[in-house]
């Protein structure tokens, strides 16, 4: 199930306080969409690791009550006591059997030991599938009764509305559109510790900006991606140099147009991030004046582009042109 439409399901069963199960390759951002639910809907957000935990650490400490003359669980302070919030059970299926058997009373029951869940507080649970190379345990079928489960794909149209809006290097976002399958590269068969995710092209998009050393580059960002990857990305990014003025084409002063795809892709992608980070009436007048003259596919990935990211251009007097000139492809 690709992320736009799992995230329409999941907020619902939120709400309703449903158990969800989010299944999915390492990297591919399971806890990033949860955490984006509970921002957008103003919940807390709690994300306990359950491979890291012991069952005590779940269960609490057991302790004796001598008034009640009974011997009682304290609670783990990390779990929540009030509000309204989203309790994400990360690796679930990679912890301990034992930490397992705690999760199932918690998820089961809302409550563990003397512990109760506040009512206003959903469960939501993810981990890797079992054959990811990842150390899992097979989830017991009671326990996996218990939760609506979803398998998350990895897409490229979905990863390139997430980057546009986290303001991920634009440089990244072209190279991607040039290249879809780079985008995850992972293989449950090889032994290779670095290959490429959407989590690991938000690394190589912080490695840009910690301004390392060119010399360095090639081996930092293979770290991230694998040694492949790295060197088609940094030749990629060289035809950043032979791109038109940006700037120029968001202030109408830029009209020169290239025939070569790589450059095409690189500046659609140019155009949409520059425009998102100071979106004005002028500037998307300008970008879509220009893309009039831009060959046609390249012309519907920049405004498809700035329709994902939410761009009105309804009122737009090029936009109108813009249909008029490109609606056979629309069709």
């Amino acid at each position: 199930m690709r992320a736009s439409d799992l995230t329409k399901s999941l907020k619902a069963l939120v709400v309703q306080k449903v158990p969800t199960f989010l299944w999915g390759a390492p990297g591919i951002g399971k806890s990033s969409i949860v955490k984006q639910i509970a921002d957008e809907k103003g919940l807390d957000f709690i994300d306990l690791r359950l491979a890291l935990m012991d069952p005590t650490d779940l269960k609490g400490i057991p302790f004796y009550d001598k008034e009640t003359h009974t011997a009682l669980w304290a609670p783990p302070a990390f779990l929540p006591r009030e509000g309204e919030g989203i309790l994400f059970l990360d690796e679930l299926n990679s912890a301990a059997p034992a930490v397992q058997s705690s999760a199932y009373q918690l998820i089961l029951d809302r409550r563990i030991g003397e512990y109760e869940l506040p009512d206003g507080w959903a469960i939501v649970a993810a981990g890797n599938r079992e054959g990811d190379r990842g150390v899992t345990y097979r989830m017991p079928a009671p326990l996996a009764n218990r939760f609506v489960h979803f398998e998350l794909e990895v897409n490229v149209d979905d990863w390139r509305e997430w980057a546009y809006r986290s303001s991920l290097d634009a440089r990244i976002i072209a190279y991607i559109s040039y290249k879809n399958e780079h985008l995850f590269t992972f293989d449950a068969k090889s032994e290779a510790k670095s290959f490429a995710t959407p989590r690991s092209w938000e690394y190589v998009g912080n490695i840009l900006k910690a301004g390392i050393e060119k010399n360095l580059l090639l081996e930092t960002i293979s770290g991230a991606i694998g040694r492949d990857i790295a060197v088609s990305f940094l030749s990629f990014i060289k035809v950043m140099e032979r791109l038109p003025d940006i700037d120029g084409i968001i202030n109408a002063a830029e009209t020169q147009q290239s025939e070569e795809i790589d450059v095409l892709y690189a500046l659609s992608s140019g155009l949409v991030s520059k425009y998102l980070q100071n979106p004005t009436k002028e500037s998307l007048e300008n970008i879509l004046a220009y893309t009039l003259d831009m060959k046609s596919e390249f012309a519907v990935m920049v405004v498809q582009d700035l329709q994902r990211s939410g761009v009105d251009m309804q009122h737009s007097a090029n936009f109108k042109k813009w249909v008029k000139q490109f609606s056979y492809l629309l069709d």
